[in-house]
């Protein structure tokens, strides 16, 4: 029987009830701040709090094609997969306490400004047109996919359908409401979110008999965080050396992930907000990965994966739940949407347009010209979503960190030896980025194609480390062989503290250290 012919008219209207009411929340924000300048609607007026922080940032983190995605890579091979929210959390505290103090010392409302005051503006202008690349591709083409699979899976649609279907839906809210709507909503979001999964995850084990079972009738090797070296799917050194690469860019550098770090209150309220975002990372693995593992053994035999989630949701829960689950599911892929679409918006808005094109811009133009970039970003999104969908070979989840993979390397290089190294010349800067974009694309489009041959090609990640070492070494070396002649004015850690007046709290520091020894029992447990 498939997924969608579970499916009663219930459902459908409690997905509806549940749309209607999100619509009206971006409507009524939108319409409550008429007097909004541009940086209000894309930085929600530097007034997000510590939690609404935490939420956006996992929120974005998690959308259809994580909860698809890592359901089915629990399904296929158990937790190895939690790598990536659990290892994540050595980077989320490195946003916090070395590049979030930076960003808020200069002010910026752009990750492509910040660079811009640490060189020039052509890194800036290299940089944005980089960043919409990545926001393109890694955020809108890929979660669109995903989403397009789900609702395909829901429907029984085409996937251009899907796709084109929820696109529509999101860039009207994207639009309507700016970035606070989506962290207000996205506390409304999550909350759901937790409430389903939890809801999936007791049914099943419920179902199951009980916990034992996951641990008898299990294969080992699914409890093991890190998996033998020879292992073709994720051998743990490629995990190790090449998750951070894609990690700091990820989660440090990316515009839609540092959004809300960049529209918090305060930099105590950006630091509380993305250690609340480590916290609700744990939560990945029982709430996302689990409910693969026990699909494992309710249906073994299940032909695709990547339909692990749904075939849980339908063959367990009655009727108006599952409708209830899939307004979720849904409400995920908007959120996800939305932060990628605003963040495109800001980047060509404020990067491009107001820097190179219409610098005297007033605000309410600049908003409007924001809110057409979104429509452009939509219909982008659109083609490479659909183009996806010719790539063969890789599980949802491998093709979603490959490409994050290709993508990381020139800007974590960029920012780790800019921010961390005062000795980098702007020349350096410029050519790094320059090279290791197209050398990273080019690398990762020949792979992605299995030219000349998949046995010519290490793991993803290796390649994503070995790719940022090349470009750490030419940026390093440009700089040594042609300094500065001026010495770097960019400011030190310490004196952006300084600046800001501030020092973290007892508070801060303890929170990230219990939240370090956490992580650090996890991996004890489950290796």
């Amino acid at each position: 029987m498939e997924i969608h012919e579970h499916l009663k008219s219930i459902d459908f209207v409690v997905v509806g009830i549940y749309l209607l009411f999100l619509i009206a929340i971006g409507a009524y924000i939108s319409f409550r701040k008429k007097k909004s300048t541009g940086k209000d609607y894309f930085l929600a007026g530097n007034s997000l709090k510590w939690y609404s922080i935490g939420l956006t940032m996992w929120g974005t983190n998690v959308g259809p094609s994580m909860l698809i995605a890592s359901c089915a890579i629990g399904y296929s091979t158990g937790i190895v997969a939690g790598n990536f929210s659990w290892y994540a959390f050595v980077l989320i505290a490195m946003l916090a306490l070395v590049f979030a103090p930076h960003y808020k010392n200069t002010g910026i409302s752009t990750l492509p400004e910040f660079m811009g005051k640490r060189f020039n503006s052509t890194t800036r202008s290299i940089l944005a047109w980089y960043s919409l690349v990545t926001i393109l591709i890694s955020w809108l083409g890929l979660t669109l996919y995903a989403g397009g699979l789900l609702v395909s899976q829901i429907m029984d649609w085409p996937l251009w359908l899907s796709v084109c279907s929820l696109m529509a839906l999101a860039s009207f809210f994207a639009i309507a409401g700016g970035l606070e709507a989506i962290a207000i909503t996205n506390v409304f979001q999550m909350i759901l979110l937790i409430i389903a999964s939890g809801i999936l995850v007791f049914t099943g084990i419920n179902k199951l008999g009980g916990l034992e079972r996951l641990a008898t009738d299990i294969p080992n090797h699914y409890w093991d965080l890190f998996l033998p070296n020879d292992n073709a799917d994720f051998p743990w050194l490629a995990i190790v050396l090449g998750y951070p690469v894609i990690g700091v860019w990820f989660w440090c550098t990316d515009q839609s992930m540092v959004q809300s770090v960049l529209g918090a209150k305060n930099l105590d309220h950006a630091q509380l907000g993305t250690n609340f975002t480590g916290w609700l990372k744990i939560l990945d693995v029982p709430l996302f990965i689990l409910p693969g593992i026990l699909c494992f053994l309710l249906y073994p035999e299940l032909k695709d994966e990547n339909e692990a989630y749904m075939t849980m949701v339908t063959g367990l829960l009655p009727n108006g739940l599952i409708g209830f689950i899939m307004a979720v599911l849904i409400a995920a892929l908007v959120s996800t949407i939305d932060s990628a679409l605003n963040s495109f918006s800001t980047v060509f808005t404020m990067d491009i347009f107001a820097k190179r094109i219409k610098p005297d811009l007033e605000h309410k133009k600049l908003v409007l010209i924001g809110r057409l970039t979104m429509v452009v970003g939509a219909m982008l999104a659109i083609f490479i979503a659909i183009g996806l969908d010719r790539i063969k070979g890789m599980d949802l989840f491998s093709l979603f960190q490959a490409i994050l993979g290709y993508l990381a390397p020139p800007m974590t290089a960029l920012f780790l030896t800019g921010v961390l190294w005062n000795k980098t010349t702007t020349k350096a800067a410029n050519i790094g980025l320059i090279v290791g974009s197209v050398i990273s694309l080019l690398v990762g489009a020949f792979q992605l194609m299995n030219y000349p041959n998949k046995a010519f090609w290490p793991h993803f990640l290796l390649v994503s480390f070995w790719l940022c070492v090349f470009i750490i070494l030419l940026i390093v070396t440009i700089s040594l062989l042609y300094p500065d002649k001026e010495k770097s004015k960019f400011p030190t850690l310490k004196a952006s503290y300084n600046t800001l007046n501030y020092k973290p709290s007892n508070r801060v520091l303890g929170l990230w250290g219990i939240l370090c020894l956490v992580m650090v029992l996890l991996y004890i447990i489950f290796n």
